[in-house]
């Protein structure tokens, strides 16, 4: 197989435990030191990638991840060693521009497949749809205003894009696999044709085509199926609203018949909830699946996106 095979010493591991980055690998069920020589080492940087190469690679790859469970990914931060495991490792797999700190270990890595999800559809923007109705855009910056929107998994057909393109990439970077890459990619990409199928059946016809989340995370998802997203904050999920803003979503929840306030599970669901009780909404969890943990509504991306679709479905009042 031609793949470069990492070679790490027995001190280099016990350094890597001490650090306590094992924990980086759990959802894959390798450990992050130890570098299975057998097989393609594919380094993600976080868990919508991570996903994708372990559903395409399978038995042929071993995936871990650079952002912890539980860790918001927008705020990642690399270690020196987490920086030294990417630049040994055969393939990285990430999504410019959401993640800074990785786009620059990746382009200083000698890594020789760098796949980069968001090279492999198209992406859009979005940054304005959250202030579309109102008068509150000189609060936010042209930067937030006018970015474009990295959220791309959130909408199954873009995600069977991306898994199409890495699919083509391990079967480059490993031939000896090429096939069971491709079969493997089948299997994913009709799977999110059904996801597909579900959300415009779910959603096709509801009381109301507007719904508030937390942060602008769903603007893919509402583009595709007809829906309207209004955030409270805009794509970055620590920025903090304006009180012009708030206003705002109180007045759109009476126009709109806005029943719920969507919250996240690794961002402080405090404002979405304030907002909640004072405009007399409903609140419940929208997941942007940027991690899994022991608060996510399912235990893989499926899972948690046939969540999402239910409560979408309640909120919206789906008949």
């Amino acid at each position: 197989m031609n793949v470069r095979r990492r070679l790490i010493p027995t001190l280099a591991t016990a350094a890597v435990t001490a650090l306590g980055l094992a924990g980086l690998s759990a959802c894959s069920g390798e450990s992050a030191a130890a570098g299975n020589t057998d097989k393609f080492d594919v380094v993600a940087s976080f868990y919508p990638m991570q996903y994708l190469a372990q559903q395409i690679g399978g038995d042929h790859v071993n995936v871990t991840t650079l952002t912890e469970p539980g860790q918001e990914p927008h705020d990642l931060e690399l270690s020196t060693r987490q920086t030294a495991e990417l630049g040994e490792a055969d393939a990285v797999l990430y999504l410019k521009n959401l993640q800074p700190a990785v786009d620059e270990a990746v382009s200083q890595s000698e890594v020789e497949t760098k796949i980069d999800a968001a090279s492999l559809t198209k992406l859009e923007d979005h940054g304005d749809v959250e202030h579309e109705h109102g008068s509150s855009e000189e609060e936010h910056s042209d930067e937030e205003e006018h970015a474009l929107d990295p959220h791309l998994w959130l909408d199954p057909v873009k995600y069977r894009e991306v898994a199409e393109g890495v699919a083509k990439a391990f079967e480059k970077a490993d031939p000896d696999h090429a096939a069971d890459y491709k079969k493997n990619a089948a299997a994913l990409t009709a799977k999110l044709d059904d996801l597909d199928t579900r959300f415009e059946d779910g959603l096709k016809n509801t009381a109301t085509k507007v719904f508030f989340t937390n942060h602008a995370a769903f603007g893919y998802l509402a583009e595709r199926y007809g829906l309207t997203q209004e955030a409270i904050s805009g794509l970055d999920p620590e920025s903090e609203p304006s009180p012009a803003r708030i206003k705002e979503l109180q007045t759109e929840a009476k126009a709109d018949g806005v029943t719920t306030v969507f919250y996240e599970t690794l961002v402080s669901d405090k404002t979405a909830k304030t907002l909640a009780s004072d405009a007399g909404l409903k609140t419940d969890v929208l997941d942007p699946l940027e991690g899994i943990t022991d608060k996510s509504k399912g235990d893989d991306y499926f899972q948690v996106m046939e969540s999402n679709l239910t409560a979408l479905k309640t909120a919206l009042g789906a008949k």
